[in-house]
């Protein structure tokens, strides 16, 4: 009855998916959003530049250098490098739960950036401080909602509630220090936002907001989530739950909303998306071997400090060659399946002989009905989205499953 259960739920799921691409599409649903949101925000974005530029009067280089670096600290590519070690500290719980939510906050905050299409700061008359590459290309997405304000809010604010739940670490002092951290912590990264010229006020509160309800959703269903990405566990990682986040992953990729003008948000959402499958994938494989409740954890006696460095200077560098074969392999392997089915392709990066230009003929079939209208909205394939959920894919499943394996090997 359990299974039944299951399989109805991702049926349901799955199925909600699909009903909602075929009718969002049809019926413009990205278009009408957008026409009614963003006139007010971007109407709050312009009427608050006289605040960003109050709070910006009072600058001076420590304050470029401190709000910058707390960017940092919250950004994806942070996470992406520290999610990595929680997993080799012997909380695979918590670097599980952490690595979804993240990915979920990702795509949701993108989806709406993209939907509402509404304008960050205009600079100048505000300066916006880019201190980074990753800034950079920050300031190319839309700005509703503040991402890092998101993300601050869910994964303080999950950490936290971890750390209270799951530790010997309680007690009303201490609950009341951590609550006082992470609203602090959310306080500055939202004034930083603002301060950086990155955001405005209507943002950063977007921001705040969403992120405090995705936190109670996710407090809810975190343990059942849990549950159910260690269910089932097979050797080959293809059982029922690596197959329906298989899916999963497919569907949101398609799922996504078109902005109004290109952005990178969605190639963080991709990564993230592939991220979120590679570790799926690989937990399933070798939960009982590396990822269950009694493995080791930094600071016990069979995982001290010199051990964790050793598995740092193995680690990271393995998971940065599975990085770059597995974005060489789909480099290869994607255009040759592409133009085996008839489907036309284009890259806008990483192949350069494809840069712009558009191969292979949609059969007949394919021209008509809905799936070219999925497969192609702008009359190609763009390789590049699925090279880069292969490649990111791969360095989540090298994290929890080829890693883990040489540390054994190697007595790590």
């Amino acid at each position: 009855m359990e299974g039944e259960g299951a399989a109805v739920w991702q049926g349901a799921v799955l199925g909600g998916i699909i009903f909602w691409l075929v009718s969002a599409s049809y019926l413009n649903v990205t278009r009408k959003l957008r026409s009614f949101l963003q006139p007010w925000v971007t109407h709050h974005v312009v009427t608050q530049t006289p605040i960003i530029l109050k709070i910006q009067s009072y600058g001076f280089g420590f304050l470029d250098a401190l709000f910058s670096g707390l960017s940092c600290v919250v950004s994806v590519p942070f996470y992406t490098a520290f999610l990595p070690l929680l997993f080799w500290s012997g909380h695979g719980k918590l670097a599980r739960q952490m690595t979804l939510l993240m990915a979920f906050c990702d795509y949701l905050g993108n989806c709406i950036k993209d939907v509402v299409s509404a304008p960050r700061p205009a600079s100048p008359p505000v300066k916006r401080v880019t201190a980074t590459r990753d800034e950079e290309d920050n300031a190319l997405e839309y700005g509703l909602p503040s991402s890092h304000t998101l993300n601050t809010v869910c994964l303080s604010g999950y950490l936290l509630h971890y750390v209270l739940t799951h530790t010997q670490i309680q007690g009303a002092y201490v609950t009341y220090l951590g609550v006082s951290l992470a609203c602090m912590l959310v306080f500055f990264i939202g004034l930083g936002r603002i301060y950086l010229g990155m955001h405005s006020v209507v943002d950063v509160l977007a921001g705040l907001l969403i992120g405090l309800v995705v936190l109670a959703f996710w407090l809810t269903v975190d343990e059942y989530m849990d549950s159910f990405v260690i269910s089932g566990q097979n050797e080959f990682g293809f059982g029922p739950v690596t197959s329906f986040w298989a899916a999963l992953s497919f569907l949101l990729l398609f799922a996504y909303p078109t902005p109004e003008l290109p952005t990178p948000s969605f190639e963080y959402h991709t990564a993230f998306d592939g991220v979120a499958l590679g570790i799926v994938s690989g937990v399933q494989q070798t939960y009982h071997q590396f990822h269950h409740a009694n493995v080791p954890r930094l600071f016990s006696s069979e995982l001290t400090i010199p051990v964790f460095l050793g598995r740092m200077l193995l680690g990271i560098p393995t998971i940065l060659i599975v990085k770059f074969c597995s974005k060489t392999l789909a480099k290869w392997t994607i255009p040759v399946v592409a133009n085996t089915l008839g489907i036309p392709i284009k890259s806008t990066g990483y192949i350069p002989t494809l840069n712009g230009s558009v191969t292979g003929k949609m059969s007949d079939k394919l021209k008509q009905g809905y799936l070219q209208k999925l497969l192609s909205q702008h009359k190609a394939f763009d390789v590049d989205t699925g090279i880069r959920f292969v490649q990111y894919a791969g360095l989540a499943w090298s994290v929890v499953d080829l890693v883990p394996s040489l540390f054994s090997y190697m007595s790590l």
